[in-house]
C-alpha cells in the first residue's frame, strides 16, 4: 500500500501543546506525512487540575519544523465563539484554507458529583463540548464553500457512564451525538465527521491518577499517544471511508463503538403491569459487554484528590 500523505492539506489540531498527550501526537504525525498544521494550545489551565508541566503550542511547532515540516502556533481557546474563530483564522491567514480539523482539547475533573461546584461542571461542557461546537462552526462554512473537509471529534470513554466523571461524561456524549448529526449535514458538502475515542498516557491521565497507580504503569509500557494518531489520522485523510462513525483506540487496539437497540416487545394495550411482567423481554439480547467500564469503583483508578477552582471558570 502507498504511504497515505497529506500534500496540501491544512490541519487544526486543538489542545495539541502538552507533552505528552494526544493532541501532539496527531499534530506531529500530520506534519510527517505532509500536512500544513495549526497546533493550538492555550498553555495553561487552572491549578487545581494539577496536569504536570506546561503545555506550549510554541515548543510542538519547534518539534515539526525541526524535522522539516510546516506548522504555526496559536494560543486561542475553544470556549467561546471568538476564540474558535480566531483558531481558524490563524489557519487561513498562515496557509489560506482550512481541510482537517481535529476537536482534541479538553479538560476533566475527576469528582464525586455531590462535590463539583457548579462552575466546574459547566467549564467542563464549556470547553469539552461547546468548544468543540464553536470551532465546528467557525471551520464549517470554509470547508463547505471548498466541498471538502475532514472533522475529527475526541471523545471519550466515560460517555458509557464512570463514576466521579459526570460533567465529563455527559460533555463527551454530547461530541458523539454532534459528530453524528454534522456527518448527517455535511455528506453533501464533502464534509465527513467522525469521532474517536482514545486511550493514553497523557498529562490529563497523570493529572488524575497517582503515579504508583499500576493502571499508569501499565500505560507507560504499553499505551503512548503515538499509538492512537494512526486512527485519527485515517479519518482525517481524504481517503476516509466512513462518516458519522465512532473509533476507539488505545494501546494498538482500534474497534468500532456504535449504537444499537434490543428487539424489545410490542403491547398497544401497555399498562404498568405488561411493562413490569415483560421486562425481561424488553432487556433481552443486548450485550452487556458491548460498551463498558470494566470498573465503575473509583477506588480503581488511584484518583488524586480533588480541589474546587476558586470562582469558577
Amino acid at each position: 500500500m502507498d504511504p497515505l500523505r497529506f500534500d496540501g492539506r491544512v490541519a487544526v489540531v486543538t489542545g495539541a501543546g502538552g507533552n505528552p498527550s494526544l493532541g501532539r501526537a496527531h499534530a506531529m504525525l500530520l506534519a510527517e506525512r505532509g500536512a500544513k498544521v495549526v497546533v493550538n494550545d492555550i498553555g495553561q489551565l487552572p491549578a487545581a487540575l494539577g496536569y504536570p508541566g506546561v503545555a506550549s503550542a510554541e515548543a510542538v511547532v519547534e518539534e515539526i519544523r525541526a524535522l522539516g515540516g510546516e506548522a504555526v502556533a496559536d494560543t486561542h481557546s475553544v470556549a467561546g465563539d471568538d476564540g474558535a474563530a480566531a483558531i481558524v483564522r490563524t489557519a487561513l491567514d498562515a496557509f489560506g484554507r482550512i481541510d482537517i480539523l481535529i476537536n482534541n482539547a479538553g479538560v476533566c475533573r475527576v469528582v464525586a458529583f455531590d462535590e463539583m461546584t457548579p462552575e466546574d461542571f459547566r467549564q467542563s461542557i464549556e470547553v469539552n463540548l461547546m468548544g468543540t461546537v464553536a470551532t465546528c462552526r467557525a471551520a464549517w462554512p470554509h470547508m463547505k464553500a471548498q466541498g471538502y473537509g475532514r472533522i475529527v471529534n475526541i471523545s471519550s470513554g466515560s460517555m458509557a457512564g464512570f463514576a466521579w466523571q459526570s460533567a465529563y461524561a455527559a460533555a463527551k456524549a454530547g461530541v458523539f451525538s454532534f459528530t453524528r448529526a454534522l456527518a448527517a449535514e455535511g455528506a453533501e458538502a464533502g464534509i465527513l465527521a467522525n469521532s474517536v475515542i482514545p486511550g493514553a498516557l497523557t498529562r490529563m491521565v497523570l493529572a488524575a491518577q497517582a503515579e504508583t497507580s499500576p493502571w499508569i504503569a501499565h500505560a507507560r509500557d504499553h499505551m503512548p499517544p503515538e499509538a492512537v494518531a494512526p486512527a485519527v489520522a485515517l479519518l482525517a485523510h481524504e481517503s476516509c471511508p466512513v462518516t458519522g462513525e465512532c473509533l476507539e483506540s488505545m494501546g494498538g487496539r482500534v474497534s468500532r463503538l456504535y449504537l444499537a437497540r434490543t428487539p424489545g416487545f410490542e403491547a398497544p394495550g401497555m399498562t404498568l403491569e405488561t411493562m413490569a411482567e415483560r421486562w425481561p423481554e424488553a432487556m433481552a439480547g443486548a450485550d452487556p459487554g458491548l460498551f463498558r467500564h470494566d470498573s465503575a469503583d473509583p477506588r480503581a483508578w488511584h484518583i488524586k484528590p480533588y480541589v474546587p477552582v476558586e470562582g469558577g471558570a
